[in-house]
């Protein structure tokens, strides 16, 4: 007769319970690095919207050059794409842009994603954020007119994303 022997088949409980500590250990430590890249996200996408708005406000600029407006420090209009834009030294004015249909002209923006404010009307900027957010968040980008002999102030503010 032969004496076999049982095999175990699968894991101890004792094996199983030092895996979950194992994956949970894991887990504790990976997640804050894919929260931050959340942000990290965030803070790109502002990124590229402030250099779309470099670039749409440098065609603005070639286009008031044309016209021979590049340096007025008063309000001129420059037409883009059969929309008249006021311009300020060249670049877009932020005193006249009060939401996404007044930068439709020379900047397409999604305004399901984005929120365009001023803290007030005469105000010389403009902040541009996430949809839901606040200018308290810290995370929009801002647009300063620009001064003379100078480009326009844009600024990306990402320490709250």
């Amino acid at each position: 007769m032969k004496n076999q022997m049982n095999k175990q088949k699968g894991f101890t409980l004792i094996e199983l319970i030092i895996v979950i500590v194992i994956l949970g250990i894991l887990a504790v430590t990976a997640a804050p690095r894919f929260i931050d890249l959340q942000s990290d996200a965030k803070a790109s996408t502002l990124d590229g919207v402030k250099a779309a708005l470099q670039g749409a406000s440098q065609l603005v600029y070639a286009k008031a050059a044309i016209a021979g407006v590049q340096g007025s420090a008063t309000a001129e209009l420059v037409d883009i794409n059969g929309t008249d834009v006021s311009t300020i030294n060249g670049y877009p004015n932020a005193i006249v842009i009060t939401d996404f249909t007044d930068l439709a002209p020379f900047l397409e923006l999604d305004g399901a994603e984005f929120d365009l404010a001023k803290t007030a009307p005469t105000d010389d900027n403009f902040e541009i954020f996430f949809e839901g957010k606040a200018e308290t968040d810290n995370c929009f980008i801002r647009y300063t007119n620009a001064g003379a002999n100078s480009s326009p102030l844009i600024t990306v503010i990402a320490t709250g994303c």
